[in-house]
């Protein structure tokens, strides 16, 4: 997607003040805002089965999932100073244990996401494999889990935060699979999250297992 505005850069406290009287979505990086496009029927179909799913797995826990219209904020907090430096993003999923913590009193910027996950789109998916990643990495210590859902084929990657502080990777492909979120005890099962969703055989992605993701690119629509 492109940004809104080619010029001037925006502070954080600018796109907050025009996100919140806008009736499309846009995200944040450094001071420019890009406008998010619609999604496709399978992205659309997928993230109704993954919230469903989590759903019915996290109730009675003190997690709760949330769709894509809550914003997280994965960089400095510019409460004492005009800022154009931070991710403002809007996660396809994201799951919160205990209380959320937010922003500011329009309780609508999530500061301690525990598990986000992100339907891939061509669009999308070099920015949510680099520059968005290294954001939650760096500014969301609350974060333990990182999910990454194709939408062309039965393909998830999951990526746990170590105690030390790294990453694991875990591929996972086939709608005979599975795959456990231990932090909030959930199991994603592929026949449920893929539910109603068609893609040509000839699609279905192969990951490497020795891939590790690309550099930061530009975010863009679903």
């Amino acid at each position: 997607m492109k940004s809104i505005e080619s010029q001037p850069l925006y502070t954080v406290d600018e796109y907050l003040a025009l996100e919140r009287g806008s009736e499309e979505r846009h995200e944040f990086l450094d001071g420019h805002i890009f406008a998010m496009a619609g999604e496709s029927g399978a992205h659309a179909d997928i993230c109704t089965n993954l919230v469903r799913e989590i759903s019915n797995q996290l109730r009675g826990t003190p997690c709760r999932v949330r769709s894509k219209d809550t914003k997280v904020r994965s960089g400095p907090d510019p409460a004492q100073r005009r800022t154009i430096k931070g991710l403002f993003s809007y996660p396809d999923l994201v799951v919160i244990c205990g209380e959320p913590e937010y922003h500011d009193q329009h309780r609508d910027v999530v500061l301690n996401p525990k598990v986000i996950i992100e339907v891939l789109s061509e669009s999308t998916e070099a920015f949510d494999r680099g520059g968005k990643f290294l954001r939650y990495q760096a500014w969301n210590p609350t974060l333990t889990d990182y999910i990454l859902v194709s939408q062309s084929g039965p393909v998830i990657e999951h990526y746990v935060r170590q105690r030390a502080g790294g990453w694991s990777y875990y591929p996972y492909t086939g709608l005979e699979q599975s795959l456990t979120v231990e932090s909030i005890n959930c199991t994603l099962r592929f026949g449920e999250v893929y539910d109603r969703v068609v893609f040509p055989a000839e699609d279905v992605e192969i990951i490497d297992e020795e891939e590790s993701p690309p550099e930061s690119g530009a975010p863009n629509e679903e």
